[in-house]
């Protein structure tokens, strides 16, 4: 089976050494990763990830690019470049991240 991109959303925790700014409690990554299947593609994100000392809690598959059209997502040319990347390299690109803080209790 020919390699295809997966796009994936990964959650982490906090880890000594995961890069991420004091006070985060984690943060979501969105992934282009290729694979020969989706199973693939978690496992080679979640290596690297682990071996760049990220906390994996959680990996969202949403598919190849052909099953993300078939469900109508709006795919925008730099997001599609990114996968194009991620195929001819063989590779795990993180494009995005969002990272988690908790909420400020509220005073009441």
């Amino acid at each position: 089976m020919a390699q295809q991109v997966y796009t994936l959303l990964v959650q982490v925790g906090r880890k000594s050494g995961d890069g991420l700014p004091d006070g985060a409690t984690g943060a979501g990554l969105i992934c282009y990763a290729s694979g020969k299947d989706e199973a693939e593609a978690v496992r080679e994100t979640v290596a690297l990830l682990k071996n760049a000392d990220m906390a994996v809690l959680d990996v969202t598959g949403y598919g190849t690019l052909a099953e993300r059209e078939a469900e109508g997502h709006d795919i925008p040319d730099e997001e599609r470049a990114l996968m194009d990347r991620a195929l001819a390299e063989n590779a795990v690109i993180v494009a995005g991240s969002e990272v988690f803080y908790d909420a400020p209790e509220a005073k009441g």
